[in-house]
C-alpha cells in the first residue's frame, strides 16, 4: 500500500476526476478493470494490467473488481483475496483497505455489482471475459448513453491534470535513461535483443513496465517491428522506440536513432537532418489553438523540402506533399496522443483522436494520421517524423508509376544505407507553447555520435540511471 499522505492526495485527485465527470453526465456509470488472460493454461496468465478507463477514475491496477460512479460517488466492488490466493501470492490489501485508499463511498463484493449495473453506462473492456460479463449484467444496453459516457470521458482525459503529467514526467525520465543506456551499449552489443536488454533493464529497475512492445531494430523501414534477432554491422542504423510505463499506468514513448558504429555515414547524417528540422518545426508550431493536421502537414512539407534538396524528390515541395509524394517516404501520422494509454484512448477508436464531425481521410499521406483535433493547454502529445524506404511501398508498380516524376529513383538508390530514421518526443502542450517532456535527451546527431561512442571503453555503467530525478 502506498503512504497515507500519498493516499490522501491519490483520493483527492480522484474525487475531482469524478466531479468533473459528473458535470458532463447525469446518469450511472460502471467501469470494469478486466481479469488477467491465461497465457497457455489458467494459472500463467500475461501481466495483468486494468482498463486505462477504470485506472482514470480508481487510481490502482485492480484485478476482477468495478467501480459505480454516480455523482462525485464511488462504489468499489472487488472479493478480498482467498486464502488461497494468499498461499501463492502472499498478503493483500483488503477491500476495505483499498477503498480508503481511493477514496472511495463504499465498498462491496462483486456478487452485489449485478442491482448497480443494470442500465448503467459502461466502456469496453479488451478481454473477452469481461466483455461477455459486462453484456449479462448490464440487461438492456443503451448505446447512446454509452456514446455519451464516452465523449465525456475523452473530453476529461484530452487534457491531464497535475498528478498525471506527474506521473508521465516520471515515466519520461526512466525513457530518457532507459535510451542513454541503449546507446552506451550499442557499442559492444552483438544484438538487437543485447541493446533492448540494456533499455528494458533500466526501466524495471525503477519498477516499471516498458509501455508497449519495445522496437529496437537495425530494419527501421518496418514501423512496429518486434524481432530482436538481427546482428548489429558496422554501417547499421538502429531505431530504437522504447518507453517506460509508470506504476499508476502513465505512459510515455520515445524514439530514437542512432547509428551502430557511433558515425552517421554521410547519407544517413544527411537524411537525419531532415527528419530531425521536421521534428523541430513541428514542436516550435505547437501551441493552443493549432490544428494537430497542419502540425502534421507541417512535417510532411519540411520533409518534401529536404528531400528535394537531396535530390530525392523532384519539384515544389507544397505540390508533392498535395500529391502525397511525401508518403512514400513517411506514410504515417506525425504522431498521437498519449496519456495512460501509449496511443491514447484508441481503444474508443477515432472517436478519441479525431474532433467532433471530422472523418480520417482516405488520401494516402493522411489515412494513418492519428490525431486531428485543435491542441489544448494540457495535452500530451507525440510528435515523430520519420523517413523509410518500406519495400512495399517504394517496389510497389503501381505508386512507382504514379510518382515517376516526383522520385528521382537513381538518386535514392544513393541512401541505400538509410533504411529507416525516427525522432520522436512526448511535448506538454502549455498557455504559452509546448514543453518537450523528454528533452534530457539529445536529439542533435553530433550528441548521439558521442552518446553512441561513449560506450566503446567498456559498454553500459553498471547503474545507467544514476543522475536522473524519477
Amino acid at each position: 500500500m502506498i503512504s497515507s499522505v500519498a493516499a490522501a492526495d491519490l483520493a483527492h485527485t480522484l474525487r475531482q476526476r469524478r466531479q468533473r465527470l459528473a458535470q458532463r453526465i447525469s446518469f450511472p456509470v460502471v467501469l470494469w478493470s478486466g481479469q488477467p488472460v491465461p497465457r497457455n493454461f489458467p494459472a500463467l496468465t500475461y501481466p495483468f494490467r486494468a482498463s486505462s478507463h477504470f485506472l482514470y477514475f480508481a487510481g490502482v491496477s485492480l484485478a476482477n473488481a468495478a467501480i459505480h460512479l454516480k455523482g462525485d460517488r464511488l462504489t468499489l466492488f472487488m472479493d478480498d483475496a482467498s486464502a488461497a490466493a494468499a498461499l501463492w501470492h502472499g498478503p493483500s490489501p483488503s477491500r476495505d483497505d483499498i477503498a480508503t485508499t481511493i477514496g472511495a463511498d463504499a465498498a462491496y463484493p462483486l456478487a452485489e455489482l449485478p442491482r448497480f449495473a443494470e442500465g448503467a453506462a459502461t466502456l469496453g473492456v479488451q478481454d473477452a471475459t469481461t466483455a461477455a460479463e459486462q453484456l449479462h449484467l448490464r440487461g438492456v444496453i443503451q448505446p447512446t448513453q454509452d456514446k455519451a459516457l464516452a465523449e465525456a470521458v475523452i473530453a476529461l482525459r484530452l487534457t491531464h491534470d497535475a498528478a498525471a503529467l506527474g506521473e508521465i514526467r516520471k515515466a519520461a525520465a526512466v525513457s530518457v535513461a532507459a535510451h542513454r543506456a541503449g546507446m552506451a551499449a550499442t557499442a559492444t552489443a552483438a544484438t538487437e535483443a543485447q541493446v533492448r536488454a540494456a533499455m528494458e533493464q533500466v526501466i524495471l529497475a525503477q519498477n516499471m513496465t516498458c509501455a508497449y512492445n519495445s522496437i529496437v531494430t537495425v530494419q527501421g523501414e518496418v514501423l512496429h517491428n518486434e524481432q530482436y534477432h538481427h546482428p548489429l554491422q558496422p554501417g547499421d542504423l538502429l531505431l530504437a522506440d522504447v518507453g517506460a510505463e509508470a506504476p499508476s499506468g502513465w505512459a510515455s514513448d520515445i524514439t530514437r536513432t542512432w547509428p551502430v558504429a557511433g558515425e552517421f555515414s554521410p547519407t544517413q547524417r544527411a537524411v537525419y537532418d531532415v527528419v530531425l528540422a521536421a521534428h523541430d518545426a513541428c514542436i516550435a508550431q505547437a501551441a493552443p489553438g493549432v490544428e494537430y493536421r497542419d502540425i502534421h502537414l507541417l512535417a510532411c512539407e519540411v520533409l518534401a523540402t529536404g528531400l528535394v534538396d537531396l535530390g530525392i524528390l523532384q519539384g515544389d515541395p507544397v505540390g508533392l506533399v498535395e500529391q502525397d509524394a511525401h508518403a512514400l517516404f513517411f506514410p504515417h501520422g506525425v504522431g498521437h496522443l498519449l496519456g495512460l494509454d501509449v496511443h491514447d484512448m484508441e481503444d474508443l477508436g477515432d472517436l478519441a483522436g479525431y474532433a467532433p464531425d471530422r472523418q480520417r481521410s482516405d488520401r494516402f499521406g493522411l489515412g494513418y494520421l492519428r490525431l486531428d483535433r485543435p491542441l489544448q493547454a494540457g495535452m500530451v502529445v507525440t510528435i515523430e517524423p520519420g523517413f523509410y524506404q518500406v519495400p512495399g511501398i517504394l517496389q510497389d508498380p503501381a505508386r512507382r508509376d504514379c510518382y515517376r516524376d516526383c522520385v528521382n529513383w537513381d538518386r535514392l538508390t544513393t541512401f541505400a544505407d538509410v533504411r529507416g530514421i525516427r525522432i520522436e518526443d512526448d511535448v506538454l502542450i502549455t498557455a504559452m507553447g509546448a514543453t518537450v517532456l523528454t528533452a534530457a535527451l539529445p536529439t542533435r546527431a553530433a550528441e548521439i555520435e558521442a552518446l553512441v561512442q561513449s560506450g566503446a571503453g567498456g559498454g553500459m555503467e553498471p547503474h545507467p540511471a544514476k543522475g536522473y530525478e524519477f
